[in-house]
């Protein structure tokens, strides 16, 4: 179990890496830890100090990657891809996540290091239904590895997705 030293990093690093509406409450967070479908991979240096770490749900049919960060300072370090590669590799399943539109600089440059890794951007509409209250639907793309999804399979993981991640009626 992860202790409240390691929780309080990785919340940091979230607070650091993702705008308000891509991320939690600490409460709301923090009670992730308890569900057995979520887990955190992290990344340490060598005095123990996490530097990067991976959010992700195991599900039967696939699995979804929540949330990516690399601490600030360890940035274009290659730490990200590594983190990311080797969660690839130990995968059976399809994986998902969500990325922004890419109508910025930034987000594009963010689906080309996922497109390096393997991933496909999918044509679906798709909106990420709030993660704190008061906020409102966020319009985001999915991507998935290693192959397009089907229509079929689209809708059926979305629904996982919104009943078990966001807690919400597809």
């Amino acid at each position: 179990m992860m202790n409240e030293r390691e929780f309080d990093k990785i919340f940091a690093l979230m607070e650091a890496s993702f705008p308000e509406s891509e991320r939690r409450t600490y409460a709301g967070q923090k009670e992730l830890l308890t569900d057995p479908h979520y887990r955190f991979i992290t990344e340490t240096d060598n005095n123990n100090q996490i530097e990067a770490f991976l959010a992700a749900w195991e599900f039967p049919l696939f699995r979804f990657v929540e949330h990516i960060a690399v601490d600030p300072i360890m940035r274009g370090s290659g730490i990200g891809g590594k983190i990311m590669a080797t969660y690839i590799e130990e995968s059976k399943k399809p994986i998902l996540l969500e990325v922004e539109y890419p109508d910025t600089e930034l987000a594009q440059r963010r689906i080309g290091f996922y497109e390096r890794l393997g991933f496909r951007l999918n044509p679906f509409d798709y909106v990420q239904p709030p993660l704190q209250k008061g906020q409102d639907d966020l319009p985001l793309k999915i991507m998935s590895y290693p192959q397009l999804l089907t229509d079929g399979e689209f809708a059926l993981y979305r629904e996982i997705l919104y009943s078990n991640v966001y807690k919400v009626k597809g």
